[in-house]
């Protein structure tokens, strides 16, 4: 059965992120997302303070730009959230938006080596393993994490293109598709990334959309392969509260 939940966009500030947090929790809506976007909240401390201020949600964070953090730096970072909120972090790496990792010095050549060399390392550490590995981007020599999660928490891709969609059923345990309300899209990722893997879709919505619309476009997403489906509002700063009121039991 699909899941549902809201997206938390960083156009509001962060201090309106614990109503946002409260209002979800309350509605019994299951998941509360975030992104990480240059240059509005860090993405990991909202999801820690989004975790902290609640006690069932699932908190996803959709997505974290790889050429901003070792992979080593992720997985440790990862993994105190996942131990300390066991169940309840959903992690998902990806490229980041090339003209701004371009203005903050941290563009790469090969936006697709390094996510796959990145995924790759920051799935095994949180599996426990020791890694050693010398790729175009990534190096690590010995590693392993002190407090790894007794359970490695999914870690999903964040894409677009065929390919990265591709990626992520290669080197993660499924994909986020960005903005996607079209159930086509949906089916071509769930045939890319198989059977075995998770397809959530950010499915963004107007001021305008109706409860019986809602419905509609999380049934068609659903029977398209998506296991999640998490509502988004256009425009500057969108509230999560109408969203909950669409998706309200």
């Amino acid at each position: 059965m699909v899941s549902t939940g809201v997206v938390f966009r960083p156009q509001s500030p962060p201090e309106e992120l614990r109503g946002a947090v409260a209002a979800t929790e309350a509605a019994g809506v299951g998941q509360l997302w975030l992104w990480e976007d240059c240059f509005l909240e860090g993405g990991l401390t909202t999801a820690a303070l989004a975790l902290a201020w609640s006690e069932r949600i699932m908190v996803g964070l959709g997505l974290m730009p790889v050429p901003l953090r070792n992979p080593a730096l992720a997985a440790m970072e990862v993994a105190t959230l996942a131990r300390t909120f066991p169940g309840r972090f959903i992690p998902v790496l990806g490229h980041g938006v090339q003209p701004w990792m371009q203005q903050v010095g941290a563009a790469v050549d090969s936006p697709m080596t390094l996510l796959r060399e990145h995924a790759s390392a920051v799935r095994a550490l949180l599996r426990g393993e020791r890694v050693s590995t010398s790729g175009r981007y990534v190096s690590l020599d010995d590693v392993a994490l002190d407090w790894p999660p007794a359970t490695a928490p999914a870690l999903l891709l964040g894409a677009r293109g065929p390919r990265s969609v591709a990626l992520a059923g290669e080197v993660a345990d499924g994909v986020l598709l960005d903005s996607v309300a079209d159930a086509a899209a949906v089916r071509r990722a769930r045939e890319a990334v198989g059977p075995d893997r998770e397809v959530r879709v950010f499915a963004e919505v107007s001021p305008t959309t109706t409860r019986s619309e809602a419905d509609e476009l999380v049934a068609s997403l659903a029977e398209a392969g998506a296991d999640a489906v998490l509502l988004q509002g256009g425009g500057g700063r969108p509230d999560v509260r109408p969203l909950l009121e669409l998706l309200a039991g």
